[in-house]
């Protein structure tokens, strides 16, 4: 089970939304009004119920970025489904019912003073917005885009060097996330990474290959949220505690693990 960052409290909440924008094709950028902001961590999420009654679950939505002063949260999310396609069209002053927050979080702790490389794509990057804001070393971003529409590019740089992949090559080095840590010869002390999984496997083939600590957030469809349901689980090296069998659950003991403990 992963021990770092973890959440001791979660509720439930009606917030309101502060605004939202699309930054992308498909991708929206919210943001909301919660006490939750105060003690999120980096690579927590929260789930959000559609006010939509014929779409029973909630969906979970990783926390972008906050601010803990004012009780905000930033949700930066990709429309996949009925559920997201509702939340794309929420607007200031939408009441909304959320819980949070979800999992476990990057342990920040092992970022003192060292060099922290932050491999995300997609959907995976925002994410890491908050990771690297709350990092207590130097942050190096790489980050994987489909094309050149490179959103939250921007508020990566006020945070730390960003290098760019792109699958089309029509922005920085064409290929993947690997293809630009190779090209550019980044080295660095440890890793947070967060995207799909055929990117989080090549990040742990290629930590492994460094010897380099790794910690990634697996990114799954989930259900309750909560770990209840065992919808969302993913093999381990040791024995679950829950279901004593070699799996762990994604929603509760992660959604970030040290690479070396899970099977992916």
């Amino acid at each position: 089970m992963s021990e770092f960052g973890q959440n001791t409290a979660k509720s439930k909440q009606e917030v309101f939304v502060i605004e939202q924008k699309e930054i992308a094709p498909d991708i929206f950028d919210l943001w909301i009004e919660t006490t939750m902001a105060q003690h999120a961590k980096a690579g927590q999420f929260i789930s959000i119920y559609p006010k939509d009654k014929s779409t029973l679950l909630p969906r979970p939505i990783s926390i972008c970025e906050v601010n803990r002063e004012n009780d905000r949260m930033r949700l930066v999310y990709r429309v996949q489904g009925a559920g997201t396609k509702e939340f794309s069209s929420y607007q200031k002053g939408d009441k909304i019912s959320i819980l949070g927050n979800l999992g476990n979080g990057f342990p920040i702790e092992k970022t003192k003073e060292i060099k922290v490389m932050m491999i995300a794509g997609g959907i995976g990057i925002p994410p890491m917005l908050q990771a690297a804001k709350d990092a207590l070393g130097e942050v190096i971003f790489v980050v994987g885009y489909r094309d050149s529409n490179l959103f939250l590019k921007e508020d990566m740089e006020r945070y730390g060097q960003v290098v760019i992949a792109t699958e089309d090559g029509s922005y920085g080095t064409k290929g993947n996330v690997i293809d630009a840590i190779r090209e550019q010869k980044i080295s660095a002390d440890v890793i947070f990474s967060c995207g799909p999984m055929p990117m989080l496997k090549a990040v742990k083939q290629y930590a492994q290959e460094q010897g380099i600590p790794a910690y990634i957030s697996l990114e799954e469809r989930m259900a309750c949220g909560v770990g209840a349901c065992l919808g969302c689980v993913c093999k381990t090296k040791e024995v679950d505690h829950h279901s004593y069998v070699h799996n762990t659950r994604i929603c509760a003991d992660g959604p970030v693990f040290d690479a070396k403990e899970v099977e992916i």
